[in-house]
């Protein structure tokens, strides 16, 4: 509860790109929208004036429904398979992301009117054009689909075709040009944003009809809804769907042709990488700061003569120690929205996940390190008249905490590298920057470099701090 207490004050002030979503329609300041920002000219991210936006005809259609409700439109970029839980959690009020209003998604949803229809087809390497005449051929192929998209449905009724599904169309093309996959399946729209020298289409189509994209608002949200459509209707009756098609393509076709190295991408995107290292920097300082709190709270529970505290504190560390920590972050972030209604930011779920997490980890390098110190120690304390707190604290835990310096030093490294998960649910950290740079300038290792080495950068400099607080500490010793 302490843990939980102090996120929440600590993170007060993030900015509402990073707030959850709301829940009301017109009573509200904000409409929330969620969104798979790499689905051009649907939603992509374009460099306007030096500054990052997102953009694509979904969009444009988001800001005409938040002009009628008067509201002001906040956007946030997720993974494609987390708009549904995101939408169920309120923690977005509608998901526009040239989604297929499916059987299956009406369970958990509603859909507003169809406001898009499009075709499906083949994405190739240019020199197989001519292997794929037909869907026939694609039959046990290594095949790539946007995942939890119609598109993925599509490739699991080929029969014995090797799927693979990924979060980003940008990833499937990757898969495509390095050869490991040898097709993909993508609306006809957003592959003529892909298409150049060595990407094609294949003559194959897939037999499904035209396929409609809609509005995914949280179900009985009627007055939402009736909004919503009422703004497509208006639309449509004025052709301005077809305006921001044609809008959104124009831009998308206006990207750079010259492929730049890997120093003009850091430079040009330089405010990016800036901001991504602030977030990260500030998800890891304060995930070690409660991760010691923890660690230091459980390793005394596992200490302790009671019974029950440590039972508590053994069954903490191998609950988490034996959970993936992403396993961990989606359940703070959604199943507890989902189950109790406890909707935390991307930021504020970030933290609370590292901290749990090294806590586990920090508890059992403190329990070596504390019983690694003589036990002669905390009785001569205890025989000049310290109670065991006092003797814990001034005695055994000095000595312990200088022999485990090392160990916590790796788990700060491995904290600030293990941040990057976290950008799974939209928060801007270095890892998450680099994939909008790679979205944006069709780069698929360069903006990663970028990343790693400015990882490499921040973990040095921790590991040479640490390492000079451990010879400054361990000065006396020397004889």
């Amino acid at each position: 509860m302490m843990l939980l207490t102090f996120v929440v004050l600590l993170t007060a002030a993030v900015p509402s790109a990073l707030a959850s979503g709301t829940t009301g329609t017109s009573d509200s300041k904000k409409l929330v929208l969620g969104t798979s920002a790499d689905f051009a000219p649907y939603e992509f991210h374009k460099v306007i004036n030096g500054k990052d936006e997102i953009v694509g005809f979904d969009i444009a259609i988001a800001k005409e429904i938040a002009a009628d409700l008067g509201v002001e439109l906040v956007i946030e970029d997720m993974g494609f398979d987390g708009l549904l839980p995101a939408l169920q959690s309120g923690r977005v009020d509608i998901v526009i992301s040239g989604m297929t209003p499916t059987e299956d998604r009406k369970k958990s949803i509603d859909f507003s009117d169809t406001y898009y229809k499009s075709k499906q087809v083949i994405m190739v390497r240019n020199e197989d054009k001519d292997k794929y005449p037909t869907m026939a051929e694609l039959e046990n192929e290594k095949i790539g689909a946007q995942k939890g998209s119609i598109q993925e449905t599509i490739g699991q009724k080929i029969p014995g075709a090797k799927l693979t599904s990924l979060d980003k169309i940008s990833d499937i093309v990757l898969q495509l040009q390095t050869k490991r996959i040898n097709a993909a399946i993508v609306e006809d729209t957003v592959a003529a944003g892909y298409l150049d020298d060595m990407i094609g289409l294949a003559p194959a189509v897939p037999d499904e009809e035209q396929v409609a994209a809609a509005i995914g608002i949280r179900k009985g949200n009627t007055e939402l809804l009736n909004a919503v459509n009422g703004t497509l209707e208006r639309l449509k009756s004025e052709n301005k769907i077809d305006q921001m098609v044609t809008e959104a393509s124009q831009l998308m076709a206006d990207r750079e042709v010259k492929s730049p190295n890997i120093f003009e991408v850091f430079w040009q995107y330089k405010s990016f990488y800036a901001t991504g290292v602030g977030y990260t920097l500030l998800l890891s300082a304060l995930g070690v700061i409660f991760g010691v709190i923890i660690g230091l709270i459980i390793c005394m529970f596992r200490m302790h003569d009671m019974a029950i505290l440590r039972w508590i504190g053994t069954a903490y560390v191998e609950v988490i120690r034996g959970t993936p920590m992403l396993v961990q972050l989606m359940i703070i972030y959604y199943g507890l929205s989902l189950t109790f209604g406890i909707n935390f930011s991307a930021l504020q779920a970030g933290i609370i996940t590292l901290s749990i997490n090294s806590g586990a980890y920090l508890a059992e390098i403190f329990r070596a390190g504390i019983q690694g110190v003589d036990r002669g120690q905390l009785e001569a304390a205890r025989s000049l008249g310290m109670d065991r707190a006092a003797a814990m604290r001034f005695i055994i835990l000095p000595q312990a905490f200088k022999a485990v310096l090392p160990a916590i030093g790796n788990e700060f490294v491995t904290i600030i590298k293990e941040s990057s998960i976290i950008s799974v649910i939209g928060m801007v950290d270095i890892m998450y920057q680099a994939s909008v740079v790679k979205n944006i300038t069709y780069q698929g290792m360069n903006p990663f470099l970028i990343a790693a080495a400015i990882y490499f950068v921040l973990t040095f400099i921790l590991s040479k701090l640490l390492g000079r607080l451990e010879r400054k500490l361990s000065a006396s010793d020397r004889r």
